[in-house]
């Protein structure tokens, strides 16, 4: 008899005997077996909200799953292996990366993995001073500032940046010991682009093993900008016109397909929907109009790309 863990709309996890009479149809589990499983619950409303990055959901509802078993078989006396979590988050910018990590920080939290699951935010500059000696207690300091949530630092691969006289070397070996030191009390998610993440992990051999799990955030497809713009401004109680969505629409799909190395993804839509609404409001004053439908439409003249003010400026020159 074999058994299989299987998610289910509702955030449990049934187990499904696989009966010998009846091969292809699994028995449903019985309903007062079910386990309800709050945390994964509030997870996947969230995860729900975020558009696109499929592949990184499941990973973090694989996550939840191993955590859940893990303890389960502790208190079952059986033997389990200790794993570390910390990660390496790989992808251009505003593909949702810090996002995911503040929701990861708040699943550790409440699976009791970590005791506060706040995030820090940090960059280079966080952490490599000027002088000798002040790195390593600047890495300190952020470090006791962490304990109990998640580290998160950007751009990581710029800490190996500068050569032998460089500080950033000796961010990466406190980052280290403290890793040691300080270990189950904070979680260290590493982040950037891609291929210099890779580089990253090419000049520090010792590295890869301490970040056994590796999510990557694929770009955003045209349709899923567009799908994110559309949530920006329905969370603002904006809407768009049929000509502005099918304009908005045609140069987000140029922009995917004429894509630029680090293309900002998600950042890009956010500033391009902020720029629609200073515009909007321009246009209102001008026109007088501020009835309800009025302040809460944008129309298609709203939408003035960069590209086009560049342009423009160019054919006057």
């Amino acid at each position: 008899m074999r058994e299989a863990y299987t998610f289910t709309q509702k955030s449990q996890i049934n187990v499904i005997f696989n009966q010998k009479k009846e091969k292809n149809a699994p028995e449903a589990f019985p309903i007062e077996e079910k386990v309800n499983h709050a945390p994964l619950e509030r997870l996947e409303s969230k995860l729900d909200r975020l558009i696109g990055l499929d592949d990184v959901k499941r990973m973090v509802r694989e996550l939840y799953a191993w955590l859940y078993i893990y303890r389960r078989r502790e208190a079952a006396h059986l033997k389990v292996q200790k794993q570390s979590l910390h990660m390496l988050f790989k992808g251009n910018p505003g593909t949702g990366k810090t996002t995911v990590a503040r929701l990861l920080g708040e699943m550790f939290r409440e699976m009791d993995i970590l005791s506060k699951g706040h995030l820090v935010e940090a960059e280079r500059a966080d952490l490599v001073g000027e002088y000798i000696g002040q790195t390593a207690q600047k890495t300190r300091d952020l470090i006791k500032k962490s304990l109990g949530g998640v580290l998160f630092i950007d751009e990581a691969y710029s800490l190996a940046r500068g050569g032998d006289k460089d500080f950033g070397k000796e961010a990466i070996d406190t980052l280290v010991k403290q890793m040691e030191d300080h270990k189950d009390e904070f979680i260290l998610i590493l982040a950037g682009y891609s291929e210099e993440m890779n580089e990253f992990l090419r000049l520090n051999p010792g590295l890869p093993s301490r970040f056994p799990m590796m999510l990557t955030f694929p770009d955003f497809s045209g349709s899923e900008l567009l799908a994110i713009a559309l949530q920006m401004m329905e969370e603002q109680e904006y809407c768009l016109t049929a000509e502005a969505r099918k304009k908005l629409a045609r140069h987000l799909n140029h922009k995917t397909a004429f894509r630029e190395e680090h293309f900002s993804n998600g950042r890009y839509v956010r500033n391009l929907v902020e720029k629609m609404i200073r515009q909007q409001a321009v246009r209102l004053v001008r026109e007088g109009s501020y009835d309800r439908d009025s302040l809460m439409t944008l129309r298609a003249c709203d939408l003035i790309f960069d590209e086009a003010v560049r342009n423009a400026q160019a054919d006057e020159a």
